[in-house]
């Protein structure tokens, strides 16, 4: 028996030590994290190296950490969690997922993941798109009008808008979601409670330079910037067409093109998501859809099967559930790539985002680090 948690750890925190511990508590058995590489939801690079950040979950209580592939880590919440789902189910001793949430009651979360595969609600939704709606307002909203205010209510924060997408996609697998309420603070926002605070709070620490020893395990050794990833960001953008544009995983449209003309005129990317940025397309979309430019992550290459385990780190306990999976283990990175392995194009842009990543730190870090980075063993 073990327990998967699909997660970004940007940074690992004490709220995320908290979901470990409580994860193990109610499941039992063996914790396995998923956890987001290189680059995050977001649309921009992780705080810290991925194999820091693994470090750092398995003195915390993970027993092992798989990378979500890049493709999915930079994807919408429906493919996010799809793509997590999938990897947790490959293991045949997974029987639980945990994830945390403002609304633990699991009630709830079941009747708004049921609500989103209503066909009325869908219909609903596509209408107040079409008046210029952005897709998780245009989500709660017919939730609200065709399934009830209390079920509607569990949709408006990312976390528990990603607690219904784990349901959704956990459907038909066996694997039983374990929600955990989020302890002490609110999701991005400056809320502190004892210990723990948002990791958008602990992250603006980092960068600002403030002390962010109260609300993290460790403190990471070196962090990223967002500027220093922006004149590479703007030379891809610049050698892009309307056309690469609109093969993008969320483009549509015409987006491609309001994107196009934005980058001839504005020399930052603020300029440009400001530009671009309509009721329609969040930032953090718009984000998203910059970082996949970068990475050369198509509609394509993010629709694949991805359904691989890139091994950062484990314990001993964690060595043993690497027995019980199904999909293909990857410890050698480069091994896998020369053999040919099913999934060498995504895995090589697992190692590109690593790379591209390296650029972000104010001491650029050397190239290939994937293939130079040992498996992280904890009391192995």
């Amino acid at each position: 028996m073990a327990v998967a948690v699909i997660c970004e750890f940007n940074p690992f925190h004490n709220g995320h030590a908290h979901l470990l511990s409580r994860a193990r508590e109610l499941c039992g058995g063996g914790v396995l994290a998923v956890m987001s590489g290189s680059f995050t939801q977001r649309g921009e690079a992780a705080v810290c190296s991925k194999f820091e950040r693994a470090k750092t979950a398995l003195e915390n209580g993970a027993d092992l950490v798989a990378e979500l592939p890049v493709v999915k880590a930079v994807s919408n919440a429906q493919r996010f969690a799809g793509g997590g789902v999938q990897i947790a189910k490959s293991f045949d001793c997974v029987t639980h997922l945990a994830f945390g949430c403002e609304t633990a009651e699991i009630r709830l979360l079941e009747a708004a993941a049921g609500s989103a595969d209503n066909p009325r609600v869908g219909e609903r939704v596509r209408e107040l798109m079409k008046q210029g709606d952005y897709y998780p307002r245009a989500f709660q909203t017919a939730v609200k009008e065709l399934c009830g205010s209390e079920t509607a209510s569990v949709l408006g924060s990312p976390n528990n808008i990603l607690a219904v997408e784990y349901i959704r996609a956990l459907k038909g697998t066996g694997i039983k979601p374990v929600p955990v309420a989020r302890a002490g603070s609110v999701h991005d926002t400056e809320i502190r409670s004892g210990g723990i605070a948002s990791a958008s709070y602990v992250r603006s620490l980092l960068r600002s330079g403030r002390d962010a020893s109260a609300y993290v395990p460790r403190v990471p050794g070196e962090i990223t910037r967002e500027e220093n990833l922006e004149r590479a960001m703007l030379y891809r953008l610049r050698t892009m067409t309307a056309g690469d544009f609109a093969a993008l995983p969320d483009v549509g449209e015409g987006l491609e093109n309001r994107i196009a003309d934005a980058v001839k005129k504005y020399n930052s990317t603020e300029e440009i998501l400001s530009a671009v940025k309509t009721k329609r397309y969040t930032l953090a979309r718009l984000r998203r859809i910059l970082v996949c430019a970068l990475l050369g992550i198509t509609e394509e290459l993010q629709s694949k099967n991805a359904c691989y385990v890139r091994v950062l780190g484990m314990t001993a306990a964690g060595a043993a559930m690497l027995k019980t999976c199904r999909a293909d283990i990857i410890t050698s990175p480069s091994k896998y790539i020369r053999g040919g392995g099913e999934y060498s194009g995504l895995l090589q842009k697992d190692i590109a985002a690593t790379d591209a990543a390296a650029l972000a730190y104010d001491r650029v870090k050397p190239a290939c680090r994937d293939y130079l980075t040992k498996i992280i063993k904890q009391n192995c």
